[in-house]
């Protein structure tokens, strides 16, 4: 029924849209063209002006009224170097853009058709070619330059004493690991990858670095406040996206191919619970659409003191031992040495379902 309302909406829309444009032609013919037209010309400038003028104060309203509220404060190192750029970017954007849209606002009200002004051509002029083509080239390049730098930082080599951390997207959750003490992450195969055998990643049993290595299904990551991270990221199924919007911080997780990105988180949620309220959380989220449950894919991450880190793990049992039992049964390990030709450390290379190899930076 709804739908058949909006129909004969639509239809009586259009035919009164039909009926006024056909009554301002009458009117026209009855007044004279030309007359009618510069009637239509002073209407129109004015109703410009007036958007000019309402226009930039919605600009302005909404600025006040949103200022801070859309991304917060940034918390990470990277994040304030983010915020700088966006702010260069939005103040030179922001110069070119008044000067331009008030000019040509107000240039169709100044010069709009009379009796006494006559149009003059003007066709060519280099010299203004030449400013409005280089200075904005110059410009962009600058700022071109500016993101080279960042995303360069981000995605380059973390520091030496920097946590890892495992992230692999998959439809539609993630999940995590963490190197034991050795500090590495094992091998795995995507072949391998068998949840009801107890290996959600495909891990490598026979390589002693899996033996120490903490999984977690998720939805939390648990980071260290003022430590560097280096994120490892991953993907089973299809195309995702890791976005840590309070960091600023966003890289796909493409099957295949692992991708990483480091940065230092500044607070610990409970700070930022002081600050926003106790409902507040770091949130990972999929910049990507990846399918029907796409909007379930939100994680949560809590930035904790080393201590309270350390606790956390230590409550968590390799993800060897929960697929081999403690009594050392349960999966078989394939015999020593033997060890598949395109299996990947996760620090360095990855196989995917679609049997690619990529070297990691």
């Amino acid at each position: 029924m709804s739908t058949t309302w909006i129909i004969i909406a639509l239809v009586l829309g259009f035919v009164i849209i039909f009926q006024i444009a056909k009554a301002s032609e009458y009117v026209a013919i009855l007044k004279g063209e030309e007359k009618a037209r510069k009637e239509t010309n002073r209407i129109n400038a004015f109703l410009l002006l007036a958007f000019l003028i309402i226009g930039l104060f919605g600009v302005w309203y909404c600025n006040e009224k949103l200022k801070g509220k859309i991304l917060g404060e940034p918390a990470s190192e990277h994040g304030e170097r983010i915020d700088t750029m966006i702010w260069i970017t939005l103040v030179v954007t922001g110069i070119v853009f008044l000067i331009t849209q008030v000019l040509l606002f107000w240039f169709a009200y100044k010069y709009q058709e009379t009796d006494e002004r006559k149009a003059f051509y003007y066709p060519h002029n280099n010299k203004l070619e030449v400013i409005w083509t280089v200075i904005p080239a110059i410009v962009l390049t600058v700022l071109v330059g500016f993101g080279l730098y960042y995303w360069f930082q981000i995605t380059g080599e973390a520091p030496k004493n920097a946590m890892i951390v495992e992230v692999t997207g998959k439809q539609f959750n993630w999940e995590f690991r963490y190197p034991g003490k050795d500090g590495v992450l094992g091998k795995k195969y995507y072949r391998e990858v068998d949840d009801a055998r107890g290996n959600p990643l495909g891990q490598l049993w026979d390589d002693p670095a899996n033996h120490d290595d903490i999984y977690v299904p998720g939805p939390e990551m648990h980071l260290v406040v003022g430590k560097p991270v280096k994120l490892i990221i991953n993907a089973k199924d299809v195309i995702h996206d890791v976005g840590l919007a309070h960091f600023r911080m966003k890289m796909d997780a493409v099957p295949g191919i692992p991708t990483t990105m480091w940065f230092t988180p500044k607070f610990t949620t409970r700070q930022m619970r002081e600050k926003y309220g106790p409902d507040f959380n770091y949130e990972i989220s999929c910049d990507q659409m990846c399918g029907k449950g796409h909007f379930s894919m939100r994680g949560v991450i809590i930035v904790e003191s080393q201590a309270e880190f350390n606790a956390w793990l230590a409550t968590k049992q390799p993800q060897y031992l929960a697929a081999m039992g403690a009594n050392g049964e349960g999966v078989a390990l394939p015999p020593a040495g033997t060890l598949p030709s395109d299996a990947a450390p996760a620090n360095g290379t990855d196989t995917t379902s679609a049997g690619a190899t990529r070297t990691m930076k």
